[in-house]
């Protein structure tokens, strides 16, 4: 039955790949934020968009990963990628997923740097918990720190670049690399 109603195709090696992209953008933001100012008055707005561009870079490269992995799990598995359930998990956790980009957006646009990292930690994991109805349960747990993450982060300012590279670096990894031989290696083997 779970078959039927869950889209279970998801690739544990995207969540993987998806963290080590966050953490090589995490250091690289790290450098333009703190290690680059070399100068007395570094130029702040050359600086803010380098990282929207990071972000970008960051964001484009985790989602293609995500779906090529996703295609070929699934056309290993003789699955289609595109079906009723794949549909369910998209709109169910979109919706969380895009006002989320919105509202970041917004706070990037005014210069609300501090909370932009609490945001994207919440409202990415208000659209996990969303979509993990559609999906392995794994993901609504993803979610479930990812929203501890963002408030903690809302809790603690100033330490905005650590807290997001950890929910989407760190977590990432470790709930990929559990998808990885829960759910993938052992399909591969067999």
């Amino acid at each position: 039955m779970e078959r039927s109603t869950k889209f279970i195709s998801l690739s544990g090696l995207a969540g993987v790949m998806a963290g080590i992209y966050a953490l090589i953008g995490a250091g690289i933001a790290y450098k333009l934020l703190y290690i680059d100012h070399t100068e007395l008055y570094p130029d702040k707005a050359n600086t803010t968009i380098q990282l929207f561009v990071l972000a970008l870079i960051v964001l484009i490269l985790s989602i293609t990963t995500c779906i090529w992995l996703t295609t070929r799990k699934a056309k290993r598995k003789g699955q289609k990628v595109w079906n009723q359930s794949s549909s369910l998990l998209l709109r169910s956790g979109g919706l969380p997923l895009l006002t989320g980009g919105c509202f970041v957006l917004l706070l990037f646009i005014q210069g609300h740097f501090g909370i932009i990292a609490p945001g994207c930690l919440l409202f990415y994991g208000l659209a996990l918990v969303a979509a993990g109805q559609y999906t392995y349960s794994d993901v609504k747990w993803l979610g479930v720190c990812e929203i501890g993450l963002g408030l903690l982060a809302t809790l603690i300012p100033g330490y905005d670049l650590f807290f997001w590279a950890f929910g989407f670096g760190v977590l990432h990894i470790l709930y990929g690399s559990m998808m990885y031989f829960k759910y993938d290696r052992e399909n591969s083997v067999n």
